[in-house]
């Protein structure tokens, strides 16, 4: 089974398969619902895009779930966000500390005037965020950008606040979330990884 918990990291399971299910069922009730609402924007005028990579694949099962409440298909694409990352570039004639990995960005649609719904698996510092929104708006002007997060574990350093959220939970500064999906790491769970060295997360 492919896992990217590091082997000498302890990892403590805070959301299995089922309370994933659970989360993302939740998030899409509010989507439907409030793009219903006087105001909003109507399911024709939503799109979702994930961030890789588990962006993406959330993304993909939330339009599902969207489908088969309201019949809308709303349009979904994925966003690399890799260039616009603040800890990837070269700053101070220092190299960044790790090889960035770069995928595909496929958004197959215009964005003008819709309402864009960035789609991640955990909202940290707001860094991935900020990164995403840049990156979109090289593909046009939406009428607004909102955010959806499967967790949000605290310690923003950016003015970021997400409008859907499948779970709050509380971390440390020490402690890293860690989500696995079926279709990258072959099982879903989101778990309380300790270890020496914090990666930057969203």
């Amino acid at each position: 089974m492919t896992t990217h918990v590091p082997e000498d990291a302890t990892a403590r399971l805070l959301l299995d398969a089922d309370a994933i299910s659970r989360s993302l069922s939740r998030i899409a009730h509010e989507l439907i619902e409030r793009s219903a609402a006087p105001g909003g924007p109507g399911l024709e005028r939503i799109a979702l895009v994930g961030i890789h990579s588990r962006g993406a694949p959330l993304a993909s099962r939330l339009r599902h779930l969207v489908a088969e409440r309201s019949a809308v298909e709303v349009p979904v694409g994925a966003l690399d966000i890799t260039f616009h990352r603040d800890d990837v570039l070269v700053r101070g004639g220092r190299s960044p500390s790790r090889q960035p990995i770069v995928r595909a960005t496929s958004i197959p649609f215009s964005i003008e005037d819709l309402t864009v719904i960035l789609v991640d698996d955990v909202l940290f510092t707001g860094r991935t965020i900020r990164a995403a929104i840049d990156a979109l708006l090289e593909f046009g002007r939406p009428a607004r950008v909102q955010l959806a997060v499967l967790v949000d574990r605290g310690h923003r350093e950016l003015p970021i606040r997400p409008d859907y959220v499948g779970k709050n939970l509380p971390t440390g500064r020490d402690e890293r979330i860690q989500v696995e999906l079926v279709e990258i790491d072959e099982r879903d769970g989101v778990f309380l990884v300790a270890e020496r060295h914090r990666d930057d997360d969203a």
